[in-house]
């Protein structure tokens, strides 16, 4: 398999000496576990497959005593496998034994192996490790100090550049309701790159579909899948990736996404779509404002590459804030099984947030991605991070801000610096120094093949180096618990203003909307539909619907088509949710009246979701 992902287009010889090159392949286990293979490819002369006549070659060797340059190359590959994600290091530490190979240094490549074999890697925490390989290198490994949040370096930042706002957003609510993400590009690093960004911006939801960011050229079979996924592919494949038919596909090269006819895809609610939307155009394009006007200010300097990309994570933090306001009230604990078992109420959140009838908002819920959300961040005690703080403090203030450009760019920019700051928590780095190959070192016409490593060796210089790093301190973290705040209450999303007031208004809203139903004007009954949802809210506009339905419908039998019918059925469900979370906040009105009757809400250590 590994040989697989090394050349993910397949191994080719080549006329030419090509630049070595450098990606990060990404395999998931049995347990789900991810195992990251950095890949440095170079090339090599393939002695057995050399063009030359021989009768030339011994008469040219007679005169001048040359061996002729070679003509047919192979790639070869150095791949180191870690559970750790560090592209960085591993490029340097690659490169570095390439290079001592390349310009023939006088260092031991077993002696190279081993070192970096044995090098013991903090814990998450915001420590630093200073390091050498043995060859002149002084490098340093910086954790971040939560790895609980996605480092993405300048991923996110490429992936807007690459395909703009639209489009990213549209794979993201793509990937948010478990539909089929194809990457393509010319670059395998880019593909590494996009893949990875895409899943930071869930944040904090976490990916459980299969995730393949390089995908192999004998592996192609793999998208006709039927589950989710995210999956990168060589540009050379997009001719037989444009057949997919429920696949997402998504150009890096070009800038251009593909949603086939068959996807419905579904987006984000107002008003928090135009919101997110405007967000990022301040920070993306911060002149856009100004554009226009007859004496723009001086221009202010743009955020760098690496602040920019968690500036954009911040608008994608604040959004899933907003979203998930108020979540922890809907935790029910249930305690009939050994474990106890955290239960969300999804009817209770999306009636409560006036949302019954998005599909976004449900379809996210209903997903495998909110789930393990649930099962993660459920326990009221457990070590916390930054969307614990801002979805039960922040919600309130970026409510306050919808109007107002330049709060909501500072808060913005506080939250960018603590995603900054957990990426780069040591602003003075220590001196780092990786030798790198000599220029134009891949051309040379002589350069002996890469020597086969002895591996006894390696073992025996590693068990060396563990026995020197016996006392060393283990590697592990203590991760600080503490009780998770609850935050508010759930509140609507929807403005007041939009909802109906009169009892009277909200009748003639549900009977017209059935009328439009039921004479098939499709155009009358989409304007209609929201306003009658919110209206099936109240007692008497339920029964509205159940007494214009007996109208409607004659001798028990009516003939509507699937567009009509879809329509009553949403209408009927959304009465039905209702009455059911209408039911559940009853019981847990009584219950929690029993318990204090009891005493049993004040007992020391109970588990008491809020």
């Amino acid at each position: 398999i590994t040989k697989q992902f090394c050349q993910p287009g397949g191994w080719q010889l080549s006329r030419e000496r090509k630049q070595p090159t450098f990606f990060v392949v990404v395999l998931t286990d049995i347990d789900s576990d991810r195992h990251y293979c950095s890949c440095l490819t170079f090339y090599e002369a393939e002695i057995n497959l050399q063009g030359t006549k021989k009768e030339e070659i011994e008469g040219e060797a007679e005169v001048s005593g040359l061996i002729q340059p070679a003509e047919v190359f192979a790639p070869k590959s150095l791949v180191l496998v870690s559970r750790l994600y560090y592209p960085e290091i591993f490029r340097a530490c690659l490169g570095l034994i390439y290079t001592v190979y390349v310009d023939s240094l006088n260092v031991s490549l077993e002696s190279l192996v081993a070192n970096l074999c044995a090098c013991l890697v903090p814990a998450a925490g915001g420590s630093q490790k200073l390091f050498s390989l043995g060859a002149g290198d002084r490098q340093l490994i910086q954790t971040p100090l939560h790895d609980s949040l996605p480092v993405t370096g300048t991923s996110v930042a490429l992936l807007f550049q690459q395909l703009g706002i639209q489009n990213v957003l549209s794979l993201f609510c793509a990937v948010l309701t478990e539909n089929k993400v194809l990457f393509h590009s010319a670059s395998f690093q880019r593909l590494s790159d996009a893949c990875r960004a895409l899943e930071s911006l869930m944040f904090p939801l976490k990916y459980s579909y299969p995730y393949i960011p390089i995908l192999p050229a004998q592996l192609l079979e793999v998208l006709s899948s039927p589950t989710p996924f995210i999956i990168g592919v060589h540009s050379i494949f997009k001719t037989d990736i444009h057949e997919l038919l429920d696949v997402i596909i998504a150009d890096l090269d070009g800038g251009t996404i593909k949603i086939p006819e068959c996807i419905h895809l579904s987006s984000l609610p107002e008003p928090l779509l135009h919101q997110t939307q405007s967000a990022l155009s301040l920070i993306l394009h911060p002149d856009l404002e100004v554009a226009d006007h007859a004496f723009p200010p001086p221009r202010t300097a743009l955020s760098h590459s690496k602040m920019l990309d968690k500036e954009v994570r911040a608008v994608f933090l604040r959004l899933f804030a907003q979203l998930f306001q108020g979540y922890r009230s809907c935790l029910q604990l249930i305690r009939i099984h050994a474990e106890p078992v955290i239960h969300f109420h999804k009817t209770a959140f999306l009636g409560q947030r006036g949302l019954v009838e998005n599909d976004f908002l449900t379809k996210v819920l209903n997903g495998m991605a909110f789930a393990g959300f649930v099962s993660e961040r459920g326990p009221p005690y457990r070590s916390c991070d930054l969307f614990d703080e801002l979805v039960a403090f922040e919600v309130e203030r970026i409510k306050v801000e919808e109007n107002n450009p330049v709060k909501m760019i500072k808060h913005v920019r506080e939250l960018a610096e603590q995603l900054f700051k957990n990426e780069n928590p040591n602003p003075h780095m220590a001196f780092q120094k990786v030798p790198r190959p000599t220029e134009g070192s891949h051309l040379r016409v002589h350069i002996l093949p890469f020597p086969k490593i002895n591996e006894a060796r390696v073992q025996e210089l590693i068990q060396e180096n563990l026995a020197k790093n016996q006392n060393a301190p283990p590697a592990t973290r203590v991760e600080k618990k503490c009780v998770v705040p609850a935050g508010p209450p759930v509140v609507s999303i929807m403005d007041k203003v939009t909802t109906v007031f009169n009892s009277a208004q909200r009748l003639e809203v549900v009977r017209n909307c059935i009328s439009f139903i039921f004479e098939n004007k499709i155009l009358e009954t989409e304007k209609t539909l929201p306003a009658a949802l919110r209206a099936l809210k109240g007692k008497a506009a339920r029964q509205c619907l159940t007494d214009e339905l007996g109208l409607h419908v004659q001798q028990n039998r009516a003939i509507l088509d699937h567009q009509q019918f879809d329509y009553i059925i949403r209408m009927m469900n959304c009465t039905l949710q209702v009455i059911l979370y209408q039911a559940w906040w009853q019981a847990s009105v009584v219950r929690a009246a029993q318990e204090a009757e009891a005493g049993e809400s004040l007992e020391p250590g109970r588990w008491r979701l809020q």
